[in-house]
């Protein structure tokens, strides 16, 4: 955007959302010992498992964009804290796997449930069409703030 042109009223509402949805990560971190990154960590790793794709230590490094040695430390900790545990892998027991407890997924239901059942209800107001839109607006959101934040 040029300097001295002001943001679209939608930019604001984003943000608007933005630091909701921050300040309810920051309280559920707080309330439960963990801090932003480790929150990222497991949101990460929760979105890797429903899409069916095994999570390796590496992976998850690359996602947070921190090293892989930051990641071993935080891997520790959520391990120590019984949020995750490294599987070794079937085929290289080199390798290993980041799996999310269940007691880590009912800890994070029991805090952000509210919230994903008043969006859903949000949704639910809105007809197919509408959702596709925002959808694809929210995509296409994603890939560019991605992008935007990897020209930094």
């Amino acid at each position: 955007m040029a300097e001295g042109r002001q943001a679209p009223a939608t930019v604001h509402r984003l943000r608007a959302l933005t630091l909701l949805l921050d300040a309810a990560g920051a309280a559920f971190a707080a309330r439960n010992g963990l801090s932003a990154t480790d929150v990222r960590a497991l949101v990460c790793l929760l979105d890797r498992e429903r899409a069916g794709v095994p999570a390796s230590p590496t992976w998850l490094a690359g996602q947070l964009r921190v090293t892989t040695a930051s990641v071993t430390a935080l891997l520790d900790r959520l391990e120590r804290a019984g949020h995750v545990r490294r599987v070794p892998r079937s085929d290289d027991r080199r390798r290993v796997d980041v799996l999310v407890q269940d007691s880590a997924k009912e800890l994070g239901w029991a805090f952000f449930g509210p919230l994903v059942n008043a969006t859903a209800a949000v949704l639910d107001r809105r007809s197919a069409a509408e959702r596709a839109v925002i959808d694809a607006f929210l995509d296409d959101m994603v890939a560019a703030v991605d992008a935007a934040a990897g020209e930094r």
